[in-house]
């Protein structure tokens, strides 16, 4: 050890980036997910000058695997090529829903804490927008007589061809259980549209996002450099939506857009930081994957949360700030109920340091992607505010969580 408690050995991020998260109907539809990836993939080396061939290992989340079955489902490989890695570099492709892109984070910290590597890449790239159709079975009838009926792999996420309830469904009915109401959600989502404007106008965006440039066929490249879902609105405004897919509290304005984006950070030892005269942006403490009851979805970004917080011998009074992914705004406030044991004024006090940049309710979800997304946000807002401990959780489909500990 020396001054600082600094060690060689920790594992730090040097780089991070993303593109602007995108509406469900705009341009960036036109845009495939490993394209989406190759353009951070890019940007988030050349920003600290590490080449291609010394990243060690890529690891890569993409869940809508509907959009990269086009591609033929080895998004990582393909990105990698396309983005200039060379063809001995290592790249896997995984899906954890939206966890995945912590999932791949965790994986390139399993390798460099037991020494195989030394610098990793976490990516995450999803385009919901691009997602196409599907027809089961026709290959076997084309010329059958009677309809053919396709189906929507978005529409209900597809949970219930295997005898689950719609996240909405799940996510609604535990937030109700924990007390937690269709107007506090509509308050919530208020708020998440609130601060990403004030964070907006203060440029704490600037550095996270690297500019989409999409060539148009004649004219100027259209230059996409803001995400796209933020809207204002009111209390009033959102208490008139309807329910969506038979949830008792989900609306679209308490929940976030279908996005397309993608996402990436670069991590390595602290030596190897030093060596290339790079400043960390944060040093990762721990991550954690953690699973519950198929329901429990708006449970487990919180459950993760205590677990991680645990497993390092911290509490919630050593965390500064905390980012929970507004899958739904019922997420982080289940989650902060959880984390709070019923102390009203715990709770308040959580919900004045969670998100304070505003949600996935204002920014999107490409969900492959957002789990890098908060955690470079946290990283980035913990620095502003002169450090100290943060603390970064995200659910994914049927219960499934990720949390990221990070110190700066």
């Amino acid at each position: 050890m020396r001054k600082n408690n600094f060690n060689d050995e920790d594992v730090v991020i040097v780089s991070a980036v993303r593109t602007p998260f995108s509406k469900f109907d705009t341009a960036m539809k036109f845009v495939d997910s490993i394209e989406l990836a190759v353009v951070v993939m890019k940007e988030v080396i050349k920003r600290v000058g590490v080449k291609p061939e010394e990243v060690e290992e890529i690891n890569y989340g993409s869940c809508i695997i509907s959009e990269t079955a086009l591609y033929q489902n080895i998004p990582a490989r393909q990105a990698s090529l396309i983005a200039g890695f060379p063809p001995e570099s290592i790249s896997v492709t995984m899906d954890r829903a939206c966890c995945s892109s912590l999932t791949a984070l965790r994986m390139g910290l399993r390798a460099i804490r037991t020494g195989e590597i030394k610098v990793a890449m976490a990516v995450g790239s999803d385009n919901m927008p691009r997602a196409p159709h599907l027809a089961p079975l026709f290959r076997w009838a084309p010329n059958r007589v009677g309809n053919l009926v396709l189906e929507d792999p978005l529409f209900e996420a597809g949970y219930k061809n295997k005898g689950f309830s719609p996240v909405t469904v799940d996510a609604g009915e535990v937030a109700l259980e924990y007390g937690v109401t269709r107007q506090m959600q509509d308050e919530w989502s208020v708020l998440s549209q609130e601060r990403y404007f004030a964070a907006d106008a203060a440029g704490k965006f600037a550095d996270e996002i690297t500019p989409l440039i999409i060539p148009q066929k004649r004219g100027n490249p259209l230059v996409i450099e803001k995400d796209e879902s933020p809207r204002k609105t009111s209390l009033e405004a959102l208490s008139r939506l309807g329910t969506v897919y038979g949830s008792p509290t989900i609306t679209a304005g308490n929940a976030p857009t279908l996005s397309a984006g993608a996402s990436a950070i670069l991590y390595m030892t602290r030596s190897e930081a030093e060596k290339r005269n790079l400043k960390p942006l944060a040093q990762i403490i721990d991550v954690i994957a953690q699973a519950r009851e198929a329901r429990e979805i708006a449970v487990v970004p919180g459950q993760s949360i205590a677990k991680i917080l645990e497993r390092n011998d911290l509490t919630l009074d050593d965390i500064k700030l905390i980012e929970i992914n507004e899958a739904f705004a019922a997420m982080p406030l289940v989650s902060l109920k959880i984390l709070a044991k019923n102390d009203e004024n715990k709770y308040q006090e959580l919900k004045e340091k969670t998100n304070v940049n505003g949600g996935a309710v204002a920014i999107g979800h490409p969900v492959g992607a957002s789990a890098n997304r908060i955690t470079m946000t946290l990283a980035r807002e913990l620095a502003r505010r002169g450090g100290g401990y943060g603390v970064a959780a995200i659910c994914g489909g049927l219960a499934q969580g990720e949390a990221i500990l990070i110190k700066v």
